[in-house]
């Protein structure tokens, strides 16, 4: 997904680029399965070529659908890695690196990378308006089979 769709898909529900650039470094925990970032290890060409070749090793060209690689080396610490890894081109999605790419909000992400202070700050207000995102109901909302698609 490219920065501008993100940026709508934020200000839909009442938040703006900051929101976003702070709730994405919530991406620093975790893992995902080879077959969603594939295309970026092999294709892009907005990444660093040593974490490429890192990634590589544990998701094949083909197969190995199913094989996990950590968002960040330290999967289980939630500090500002996440945003130094964009500045150097080391993100394993292609939509986290979109944040960082030449774009409107790169500004905020050097300075996440650089004042982990800024970032908590922002990352509590964000995560409390996310909160208060209304739930829909009835007729207006629906449970999904896959949630990166509607029914």
């Amino acid at each position: 997904m490219d920065l501008p769709a993100l940026i709508d898909n934020f200000k839909n529900q009442g938040m703006n680029q900051r929101d976003l650039v702070a709730l994405s470094g919530g991406h620093i925990l975790g893992l995902s399965q080879c077959f969603i970032f594939r295309n970026r290890i092999y294709n892009a060409t907005n990444i660093d070529h040593t974490f490429a070749k890192e990634r590589r090793a544990t998701c094949p060209r083909t197969g190995g659908n199913t094989n996990l690689a950590p968002f960040d080396p330290t999967p289980a610490k939630f500090d500002t890695t996440y945003f130094k890894n964009l500045v150097k081109q080391s993100e394993l999605l292609t939509s986290d690196q979109a944040i960082f790419n030449g774009g409107s909000t790169d500004k905020l992400v050097k300075i996440y990378s650089s004042n982990s202070d800024a970032f908590w700050d922002d990352f509590a207000k964000s995560m409390i308006k996310m909160g208060n995102i209304k739930t829909l109901t009835g007729n207006q909302g629906q449970i999904r089979v896959n949630c990166r698609r509607a029914n």
